[in-house]
């Protein structure tokens, strides 16, 4: 994201790769990671000393289990602990984090009109809320040049100019919750444990495969809603970074195994 009228920016590297292993009758193990490194700058006078927030981290480390619950459906169980910070003191026990998912999955490839389903709740201790919340994905190709994607937090409609051409447009929920080590002090007595940042954004694109499992992405689009936020230790908003419209821009490539 650009600098904006909050005059602030931010940059994402998000590295993320899983590894499945058959093992007999439909069981599937996986294992994998996901990395994100962001860089954050306030390009204005603030209360605080702004390289405190510079940079922060997230490792996620997945260890997942699948298995056919019945002829269609299959179970799929996840457990990620999770290592978020600006990691300034090394770390801390305040910078992990659990959360966990179980969700029904069911696909079928041999219709006209092709679908899959996702359907489960994950548990978060990342936000305040503790309670699980519902997941929910649904993916139709319902024309021959047409797809769709309906869930969270992503939605999209795809169309295949061919199947190596793909045109993209998007609504994507985007954000983050940090712990600040060392915490940071504000006026009016207010301290501040926690960085946060939660988007809506509205976007269009471009994709490109190699081939079935290989493919490349562009993104372009705007926040439609932004609220970054300095916590305190009990959630509470403490101190506002950025509310501002921003540009956005993404671009990657994915892999895929089978």
């Amino acid at each position: 994201m650009p600098r904006n009228s909050s005059s602030a920016q931010t940059a994402r590297l998000k590295l993320v790769a899983n590894f499945p292993i058959r093992l007999k009758k439909e069981q599937i193990i996986f294992l994998g990671a996901e990395y994100n490194g962001y860089k954050y700058s306030i390009l204005r006078d603030v209360p605080f000393e702004e390289h405190r927030l510079a940079s922060f981290q997230l490792f996620d480390f997945n260890m997942g289990y699948s298995f056919m619950w019945n002829k269609d459906w299959r179970f799929i169980g996840v457990v990620t602990p999770r290592l978020m910070s600006t990691f300034s003191e090394g770390i801390r026990n305040r910078d992990f984090k659990v959360n966990a998912t179980a969700a029904l999955f069911k696909e079928r490839k041999d219709l006209d009109k092709p679908y899959r389903l996702v359907l489960g709740l994950t548990y978060n201790t990342n936000n305040n809320l503790k309670f699980p919340l519902p997941l929910v994905y649904y993916e139709k190709r319902f024309h021959p040049n047409w797809s769709f994607t309906v869930g969270i937090p992503k939605n999209d409609l795809k169309y295949y100019l061919t199947e190596k051409h793909i045109l993209l447009s998007e609504l994507l929920l985007d954000g983050y919750f940090v712990n600040v080590q060392g915490n940071i002090a504000l006026p009016n007595n207010y301290v501040a444990t926690d960085i946060s940042s939660m988007a809506l954004v509205s976007l269009v694109g471009y994709q490109y495969k190699f081939t079935k499992l290989i493919s490349v992405y562009g993104y372009v689009g705007t926040t439609l809603y932004q609220n970054g936020d300095l916590r305190d230790e009990s959630g509470n908003e403490v101190y506002t970074l950025n509310d501002k419209q921003s540009l956005y821009l993404r671009t990657g490539f994915k892999i895929g195994i089978f």
